[in-house]
Parts: structure tokens; C-alpha cells; sequence
């Protein structure tokens, strides 16, 4: 354990000397409601016996508390040769800890390559992928297939789910920009998470949600065409979950489905209300140290400029029942 956390804290030391170099300032023992960020992730590592939360923008913040935050730090490279360039703008990342090595799953945008243009919109070269590192504080790296999912699409909020055959499979969005009825996917990942193996297929679309909402260009009253952030989860009864946001109007918003056949083929029923108060989503799950079980959040909200403001947010989960319940603050 000794040997590891002298190993973490040489890493980090590492990760703040790259992001110094790179114009970020590291800082120390910043409370949780003073972080700025989309689509938090937590990864509670039993090596280190820390928490790393990492998210859109592809830094990550390091705590022991869940409360004070040290950070961020730069943890991933990239090869300019790759579909990706150099420096790709990184969103809604996370890290899964399997055997000895750390993956990093995100979506990666390439601002130079144009893939399509539908409905006046000129659609970036946007994607899922999956980086791997020796730490959880990287370097995370390329190391296997160069393109996971299909070149012509943009895809995002790739996640990592072991499917009751055993085998790993990358759920993922189909973007609403290119489809205009966003989907939520699965394809199956080689074992070592390397590359991907057959095709994509679409679990559900954005218009089977009962509870989004938004007003179509003639001013009617219809399922909002958003689907983001998807994350997998059993409860207690081995009941298969799945958590993903879209938008109520204005409002940010979470949902939530279930599988009825315990598999992520589904078929996938949409409970009728969202999961989480409104102007919260993009969530994953996690278990403290103590045995707790949370839920990961960023909060949407506007500042008196008008300008969008993020916030990482925690809520106590309780998945000893049939279904997943938001505790009460």
C-alpha cells in the first residue's frame, strides 16, 4: 500500500508539471460546490484509496474526503496522427479500473475534420473512445483499434457495461444533431477493451422517453429529441438500470428505464417521471469507501451574465430494492 501511494503521489506530481506547462493551475483544497464541471465521474480507487473525478474537458481532481479536491491535473496525450489530432476537446469522461490497468472512456472531438451537415448544422468528426494507463492519474494513451465506432457518425458518452454473457460492451449515444431522434447503443468490446467487435445496436431513442419534452417547429408539444449521458446498474434484486438525461423544456433533466429482459437487449421500459429534480443530470453511480452508494451529477444553471454554469453534485442512492431511489438531501 506504502509502495503505491509513493507511486500516486509521484504521478500527480508528474500530472501538475504537465498542467502547469499547459497554462492550468493546480490547486489544493477546493470544496466540491466551488468546482466547475460537466458531467462529473467518480472513480473510488481501492489502490490508492482515493477518489478521482474526472468529466468533460479531460482533467481530473483528486480527494480523499469527497468534500476538498485537489486539482485539476492534465492525465491524458494524444497523437497528433491519430483521427483524433493533438489536442481533441474531451467530453463526459470515466474511469474504469479492471485487473492492473485504468480506462479511460470519453468522447473525443476532432474541430478540424466535418463528417456531415444536416438541417444547416455542420457536424464535427465527434466520437467514442477508449484510452488505458498503469495509474488512475494516466498518462492514458491509445493502445488499441484507431476508430471504435463508425467514422461517418457522431457518437458520445460512451460507458462500459459486462452484459450477463460475460463479454464487455460500450453503451453510447447516437447524436440527435445528425438523426434528430438522439439513440442510446450498444456494441461489444473485444475483452481487452482494445477495439470493438460487429456492429452498433440501438436499445432505445429519445422518443420513447414519456417524461421529455419540447416544442417542435410548429409550436406543438413533443418528446424532446436529446439523448445524453447513459450509465448501467443492477439493484440489489439483480435488476438491470439504466440512467440518461434529456431536457423537460428548458430544464435539464434525468430519467431512468429498466430492462425486462435483465440484459441491455431489454426490451427498456421508461418510468413515467425523472429520477432527479430538475436541472440535474449526467449522472453515474458510485461506492464510497464506507460502504455508501452515490449518485455523481452536474447541476445546470445560469448566472446573473446568462452564462451556463456547472457544478459537480452528490446524491445518496439506495439500490437495496427493486429499483433505484434518490434520497432525500
Amino acid at each position: 500500500m506504502k509502495h503505491c501511494f509513493i507511486l500516486a503521489i509521484i504521478a500527480l506530481c508528474i500530472s501538475a508539471s504537465y498542467a502547469q506547462r499547459r497554462g492550468i493551475t493546480v490547486h489544493y483544497n477546493v470544496p466540491l460546490d466551488s468546482l466547475r464541471m460537466s458531467d462529473p465521474a467518480i472513480l473510488a480507487d481501492e489502490k490508492t484509496h482515493k477518489y478521482y473525478m474526472t468529466g468533460t474537458g479531460g482533467l481530473i481532481w483528486r480527494s480523499s474526503d469527497l468534500k476538498l479536491w485537489d486539482g485539476p491535473f492534465v492525465v491524458t496525450q494524444f497523437d497528433e496522427d491519430s483521427w483524433m489530432g493533438k489536442r481533441p476537446a474531451i467530453w463526459a469522461a470515466e474511469i474504469h479500473h479492471i485487473g492492473d490497468k485504468y480506462y479511460y472512456f470519453a468522447t473525443f472531438t476532432n474541430h478540424n475534420i466535418k463528417i456531415d451537415t444536416v438541417r444547416g448544422n455542420v457536424i464535427e468528426r465527434r466520437a467514442c473512445q477508449v484510452l488505458r494507463a498503469d495509474k488512475p492519474t494516466g498518462p492514458y494513451k491509445t493502445f488499441g483499434d484507431s476508430i471504435y465506432l463508425p467514422a461517418d457518425r457522431p457518437t458520445l458518452d460512451g460507458t462500459l457495461w459486462y452484459d450477463l454473457d460475460g463479454k464487455p460492451y460500450m453503451v453510447f449515444c447516437g447524436e440527435w444533431l445528425q438523426n434528430w431522434n438522439g439513440t442510446i447503443e450498444k456494441i461489444e468490446l473485444k475483452p481487452d477493451l482494445s477495439g470493438t467487435i460487429g456492429e452498433p445496436k440501438v436499445l432505445f431513442r429519445a422518443s420513447d422517453s414519456p417524461w421529455s419534452r419540447e416544442r417542435n417547429s410548429d409550436g406543438k408539444v413533443t418528446w424532446n429529441k436529446v439523448t445524453d449521458g447513459p450509465w448501467l446498474f443492477r439493484t440489489a434484486t439483480g435488476k438491470l438500470g439504466m440512467l440518461w438525461t434529456s431536457w423537460v423544456f428548458g430544464d435539464y433533466t434525468q430519467g431512468v428505464a429498466y430492462s425486462q429482459s435483465g440484459t441491455l437487449d431489454g426490451p427498456w421500459v421508461q418510468e413515467p417521471e425523472p429520477i432527479t429534480p430538475p436541472n440535474y443530470g449526467h449522472s453515474m453511480l458510485f461506492q464510497t469507501f464506507d460502504g455508501k452508494w452515490m449518485m455523481s451529477v452536474h447541476s445546470h444553471a445560469h448566472d446573473s451574465w446568462g452564462r451556463t454554469v456547472r457544478k459537480p453534485h452528490f446524491f445518496e442512492v439506495d439500490l437495496s430494492g427493486d429499483k433505484l431511489k434518490v434520497k432525500s438531501e
